[in-house]
């Protein structure tokens, strides 16, 4: 039987890291759910002010005393690494899936703590965006996030770790290799214009916010067969990450404020849809918050409101969304920004 990602990711773990200096290493068989606990109640869990941002795969942590972010609990173990790791390189994940899983180490990262998203080297590329979020997350968060495919890099920062200058000097240098391959990117493909890059990415770009739109709908956050929920969080953090000093909204034009109210209600504790609701400068619009969209296209959507976008579906929503796209950049369709 093919071992799953989560248990080659442990496994290979287990058997590469070497620990030194009073470091430890916390994981969890694949069957286990303690992973989900907060790090302070002896779990993987890392958030901030309340805030949940998934379980971690591994963390290596001393026995010194820490102050966990989510609930001011001291312990005496101090964490330094997190890590969340996924074989989806091999298993065919070469687009936007692969931000699903860049949540569950931003805890650890707005908690001051090295976090770090492996993605085991594979046939597929890891996409460029992710370096360029982790970046800039990198840069606004208390923490360092690296994006890595070597678990060398772990083995690194464990060897350096009674040096903290070299540590130091060692994640910049990381840092800096992430832009690069970013920037290589963003210069290719948008021609390193943040115009270009909002007409292919769904983003209208103003002074002080940005819109990203996507074709979310309220099944895609209850139906537990869907990955649309993780996506969309993932997505989310691209868009706020890459535009770090703008208010970001989130546009479903597909779903209602009643969408939002029924979320909250019925799925306000689950993981994604927590951070959707609650990530700070982030705001989730739906077609009701768009002042001066005609009746005609709420109808539209609204007969497009629970089915998948392909077919029929699609050319009613891309015809919907051109016109609010035109209606937003003209003024005819404005934004309640309460």
């Amino acid at each position: 039987m093919a071992l799953s990602s989560d248990e080659i990711i442990k496994r290979e773990i287990a058997d590469t890291i070497v620990l030194k200096h009073g470091i430890r290493l916390r994981i969890f068989p694949e069957s286990s759910n303690d992973d989900q606990v907060l790090f302070s109640e002896g779990g993987l869990t890392f958030g901030i002010d309340g805030c949940s941002y998934g379980s971690c795969d591994a963390c290596w942590y001393t026995d010194e005393n820490w102050k966990d972010g989510f609930d001011g609990n001291i312990v005496n173990k101090k964490p330094i690494i997190a890590l969340e790791g996924t074989d989806a390189l091999n298993r065919k994940s070469s687009g936007n899936a692969q931000y699903q899983r860049f949540h569950h180490a931003l805890g650890a990262v707005k908690n001051g703590l090295i976090g770090i998203y492996y993605l085991r080297k594979g046939s597929d590329k890891i996409q460029e965006d992710l370096f360029g979020m982790a970046y800039n997350a990198s840069k606004i968060e208390k923490g360092d996030y690296l994006i890595v495919d070597d678990l060398q890099i772990v083995q690194d920062i464990i060897d350096l770790y009674d040096n903290p200058t070299a540590l130091r000097s060692y994640i910049d240098e990381y840092l800096e290799k992430m832009y690069q391959i970013f920037k290589e990117k963003f210069e290719k493909v948008y021609n390193g214009s943040w115009q270009t890059f909002s007409e292919k990415r769904s983003t209208i770009i103003e002074k002080d916010y940005v819109i990203k739109y996507a074709g979310r709908m309220r099944r895609n956050f209850t139906d537990s067969s869907q990955r649309a929920g993780h996506i969309a969080v993932g997505e989310m953090y691209l868009t706020k990450y890459y535009f770090n000093n703008k208010k970001v909204y989130y546009l479903f034009p597909k779903m209602t404020k009643k969408d939002l109210l029924f979320l909250d209600n019925h799925k306000g504790t689950d993981k994604e849809w927590f951070l959707l609701r609650h990530e700070p400068n982030v705001q989730i619009l739906t077609m009701d918050d768009l002042i001066g969209l005609s009746d005609s296209v709420k109808s539209i959507l609204l007969s497009i409101q629970d089915e998948p976008l392909k077919g029929d579906a699609m050319k009613k929503f891309n015809h919907s969304v051109g016109i609010i796209w035109a209606g937003l950049r003209n003024g005819s369709v404005t934004i309640n920004h309460s």
